[in-house]
């Protein structure tokens, strides 16, 4: 089952933030608080989205099996937005159960119900499980196009030049 996140989810998500970022190999770069993350989802101007999937168990019982974070981004080419998927989550013991599959699907029903164009995110080079999923979905990768990122100092120093 997919669902909206509600404000309970919070510290939920905000553990598998850190599990994501564990899998991913940059445990220390996971800051945000549980505070933070209830902030963008749920504060004033919320623009972060989040859906959780769960998972039943056999005998019923209902286990938090992931999530997809989310914002809008937009086409400036097509004059629509589109959804930017910051990150999927599936916790290892539950892969395999079709919770990521659901993730990305509702994601795709919401494109196609409000008329977006895309849907997109990244990857990391060295993750070909995760690769491999995404390209059993029909997705590609875009080529030509790099990445580029500004944080820390460079940041710092760029926003506070006054010229």
């Amino acid at each position: 089952m997919i669902r909206p996140a509600r404000p309970e989810d919070v510290p939920l998500i905000h553990r598998m933030i850190g599990e994501l970022a564990e899998y991913e190999k940059e445990p220390e770069s996971a800051t945000a608080t549980e505070e933070d993350i209830h902030t963008a989802l749920f504060g004033p101007g919320a623009a972060v989205y989040a859906h959780v999937a769960e998972h039943v168990g056999e005998g019923g019982e209902v286990e938090p099996a992931g999530m997809a974070l989310w914002f809008l981004n937009f086409s400036t080419w097509t004059g629509r937005h589109g959804i930017y998927l910051e990150d999927l989550y599936v916790r290892p013991h539950l892969r395999r159960h079709g919770h990521g599959h659901a993730l990305l699907r509702n994601l795709a029903r919401i494109c196609v119900e409000r008329g977006y164009t895309r849907l997109e995110w990244s990857v990391l080079d060295w993750n070909t499980p995760a690769i491999d999923f995404y390209s059993a979905l029909g997705s590609h990768p875009m080529d030509g196009w790099t990445v580029r990122r500004l944080d820390g100092d460079a940041l710092r120093e760029l926003g506070s030049r006054t010229s």
